[in-house]
């Protein structure tokens, strides 16, 4: 059976602290466009939102956790720091795009060549130079949790080398993490394909040459 990872980014961050969430399935139905706007910072739209000041001891803690694994290994995080890493993107500014693998793979597909390209396309904009963006794989529930672990990582590694090699993007900006089939984007559902993805989130942290 082919596996896939879909890249997970969904939009948050709008006025009166609504969350709002942009589903984009399949490469040919994406551009950077649509992903640069849903990954424009949720600070940009805070002034339309009543008491949504920022909390500096927040922010510094955040900056704090990233600074810690940025550069880092994949596979050397531990598990306090993938939960970590996952607390923080929570509320984050995401977009979902569907990128698939070879089978048995962390291989982009042929077919998956543009989205990835358009990803690159968007996060070379200047209006998000210098952010901090966390790349996180994700399995759907077939196949044993180490296998589907060392997947994830390895597929999530795939994505930055090809945003650093085809785009110069800064790999300091670039934190991979691997969460295998633990972290399931339907949990009601753990073997469905959708759960295969790579989860791009826009940390809004800058690195600290910035």
């Amino acid at each position: 059976m082919t596996r896939s990872l879909s890249v997970s980014l969904m939009t948050i961050g709008a006025a009166l602290s609504m969350t709002a969430g942009l589903a984009l399935a399949g490469s040919d139905t994406v551009s950077s466009d649509q992903i640069l706007n849903a990954l424009k910072p949720k600070s940009a739209t805070r002034g339309l939102s009543a008491g949504a000041a920022i909390d500096p001891a927040v922010t510094d803690k955040e900056a704090t956790i990233l600074n810690k694994v940025r550069n880092r290994q994949t596979r050397s995080l531990s598990l306090g720091e993938r939960q970590e890493i996952a607390e923080i993107a929570a509320n984050k500014p995401k977009i979902d795009l569907e990128i698939h693998f070879d089978y048995n793979s962390a291989n982009i597909s042929k077919g998956s060549t543009q989205a990835v390209q358009e990803l690159g396309k968007a996060l070379s904009d200047a209006g998000l130079k210098g952010s901090t963006f966390v790349l996180a794989g994700h399995t759907d529930a077939v196949g044993g949790e180490s296998y589907n672990q060392d997947l994830s990582e390895r597929r999530a590694d795939t994505i930055k080398k090809f945003l650093v090699d085809q785009y110069g993007l800064n790999g300091s900006d670039l934190v991979t993490v691997g969460y295998g089939k633990t972290k399931p984007k339907d949990a009601n559902a753990p073997f469905d394909p959708a759960n295969r993805r790579v989860q791009v989130v826009n940390m809004e942290t800058k690195t600290a040459a910035q």
